[in-house]
């Protein structure tokens, strides 16, 4: 059986193609690992916050959520990951909130004006949990509904 030498070219060609995708590809996703520094909350509702979800302060991504668990009280601790060179003031407050009116949940980040800063496996004091789209609308139906005499 004779090789045709055109399908041999057109191999390493399609080799070569699919190895500069690769690369391409993985400088696109940054999936270098990250260096920074590990926070802690803990919230009543999660709003089904998962690994991977981002974190934000002012809509900048500042870092990553690492870790989701349930605590023996029923709470979710939420482990986060933030780059270094963000430091965050260590009376800030940590939020689960929606990245728009259909996004995926996110935690975002308020900052306080406090001197000190947290540190490698601080844990957020004041917290606030997700509020769902029903707790919402629930929230506005029974202001309006409710009369005082």
């Amino acid at each position: 059986m004779k090789k045709n030498p055109i399908e041999t070219i057109l191999g390493v060609f399609v080799i070569v193609v699919a190895v500069w995708f690769a690369v391409y590809a993985a400088g696109k996703i940054d999936a270098r690992p990250k260096t920074g520094y590990a926070l802690s909350a803990v919230f009543t509702k999660s709003g089904g916050i998962q690994s991977g979800n981002d974190v934000r302060i002012n809509g900048i991504k500042v870092g990553t959520v690492t870790d989701v668990e349930l605590t023996p009280e029923y709470t979710a601790k939420v482990t986060i990951g933030i780059r270094d060179g963000v430091a965050i003031p260590a009376d800030s407050v940590a939020e689960i909130a929606s990245d728009g009116l259909m996004g995926d949940p996110i935690v975002r980040i308020e900052p306080g004006k406090a001197p000190d800063r947290f540190k490698d496996g601080d844990v957020f004091a004041k917290t606030k949990d997700f509020r769902s789209m029903e707790d919402i609308i629930g929230d506005v139906i029974f202001s309006v509904t409710d009369k005082k005499d």
